[in-house]
């Protein structure tokens, strides 16, 4: 009996799949088919967790018959992605604007991702006081204490290493290893590597320009294969987002979020007021905000559904060059290193709250200025070379809480709420690493404001 519910499972979600892929054929926009797949998984989800239950046998394995779609789905984003961040940046550097801009690119890039990132954590600390937020309510279970164990080894490994070991943890030894993502910085590496070759271009094209042009050529050729299997994959998110979200939905642990309710709400409040940081921001560059948000719902909702900043990257690209106009050259500089540096919500909104409500148990006041300052500087300084991956905010968490000197166990007495609130942090990731590109492309006049303003230029690339 349970296999045949498992059938009625699988084959309800094909009939889902079949509507959607009728809703393209109808020309329905990519946003409104992302929004559609959203709801209708939350939907039937919520429905498989009411009638069977999280842990039975029928959502067990009607689950593991629907990764096939949801995290097959992310799957070919990974696949694409380490190609992606190499070619963009390499790739970067053939583009003349880039060339004459690159330390502009670098510094409003870069700076823009860590300033916000220390707003970030300034909005987490006042939200979690605000909220009274205290780490001594907090209960541990028994995957509570699983979960402890495990973060206390992976403690021991970051508390071992000094800050300039981190900084060289960066550096690629190995950049085909990397190309792989072996290292929880291996993104990071790739960037930095593309980057030496992208400047050995620039020198070869000085001094020898045939074979530089050449080069070019090929980088350019690559590119557009590269960006071709990109548009393949990207006409499979409604699809994608339909599945992950059936999965979060079916398996997630309600009783426990109403339990952390409080903490869950905090988070949010937080994530929600940055949010609407980077929407202020995009109103200072005069441009409009509600486009902003429109054209960087397909990307946004993917985000948040599979909790991948770097399963989001070919999408965010693709959303800041065809859906906002930002040029190739600082969109493919800017969305990478946007996947380990400035992470506004998983670097700097989370390690804040955490930190301030584990303060009080070592005799430390929240509100201390000293520990508001250390904190934002901390969190700042430690947002290089966060994995933009699930998992990376923990990462981050466990350096920031190691450097303050305050007690890690909390990290684990939240397992059974984080990943409810990782798609948010998730989301505001990629939403940080969005607006630097835009506001990086306007401040070096790159930016294609008839393109940003024309409401139907995303779907045109990705909807077709």
């Amino acid at each position: 009996m349970d296999t045949l519910f498992i059938i009625i499972n699988i084959v309800v979600l094909i009939a889902l799949i079949m509507g959607l892929f009728f809703m393209q054929k109808k020309h329905v926009s990519f946003s409104k088919r992302v929004f559609t797949g959203l709801g209708l998984g939350l939907l039937f989800g919520i429905i498989i967790n009411l009638i069977y239950g999280t842990d039975s046998f029928v959502t067990v394995h009607t689950i593991e018959w629907f990764n096939i779609v949801g995290s097959g789905y992310v799957k070919l984003l990974q696949m694409v992605v380490m190609p992606l961040v190499f070619i963009s940046i390499v790739g970067a550097f053939t583009k003349v604007t880039l060339s004459k801009n690159l330390g502009k690119i670098s510094f409003y890039g870069i700076g823009i991702l860590i300033i916000t990132t220390g707003i970030a954590a300034a909005i987490a600390i006042a939200t979690s006081i605000g909220f009274g937020l205290d780490g001594m309510e907090l209960q541990a279970g028994e995957a509570e204490h699983a979960r402890n164990q495990e973060l206390t080894e992976r403690a021991a490994m970051v508390e071992d290493m000094t800050i300039p070991e981190q900084i060289l943890s960066f550096f690629p030894s190995n950049p085909f290893a990397d190309l792989t993502g072996a290292r929880p910085t291996s993104t990071i590496a790739v960037v930095i590597f593309a980057s030496f070759v992208g400047m050995a271009y620039l020198g070869v094209r000085r001094k020898q320009p045939e074979q530089g042009e050449l080069f070019k050529k090929i980088i350019d050729a690559l590119y557009a294969i590269v960006m071709r299997i990109v548009t393949l994959v990207l006409r499979l998110t409604p699809i994608g987002v339909l599945a992950l979200m059936v999965k979060v939905a079916a398996t997630s642990n309600y009783a426990a979020i109403v339990n952390l309710g409080k903490f869950v709400i905090a988070s949010y409040v937080a994530l929600i007021a940055m949010f609407i940081v980077h929407l202020l921001l995009i109103a200072f560059a005069k441009l409009n905000p509600v486009i902003f948000v429109k054209k960087g719902i397909p990307v946004l909702t993917f985000a948040f559904t599979a909790r991948s900043s770097a399963g989001a990257l070919p999408l965010n690209i693709k959303t800041q060059t065809d859906g906002y106009g930002v040029s190739e050259g600082v969109a493919n500089f800017v969305g990478p290193f946007g996947l380990s540096i400035g992470q506004n919500g998983c670097a700097g909104i989370y390690p804040a709250m955490l930190a301030v409500m584990v303060a009080p148990t070592v005799g430390i006041h929240p509100l201390d200025p000293g520990f508001i300052i250390s904190l934002i500087l901390v969190i700042m300084i430690s947002s290089f070379g966060v994995a933009g991956v699930g998992g990376g905010a923990t990462f981050a968490s466990l350096i920031v809480l190691s450097v303050m000197n305050l007690p890690i166990a909390i990290v684990g007495l939240l397992i059974s709420v984080e990943p409810l609130i990782d798609m948010g942090r998730t989301a505001l990731n990629v939403s940080g690493s969005m607006m630097s590109g835009v506001l990086t492309s306007k401040i070096t006049g790159e930016l294609n404001e008839d393109v940003y303003n024309d409401k139907n230029s995303l779907d045109k690339v990705v909807g077709v």
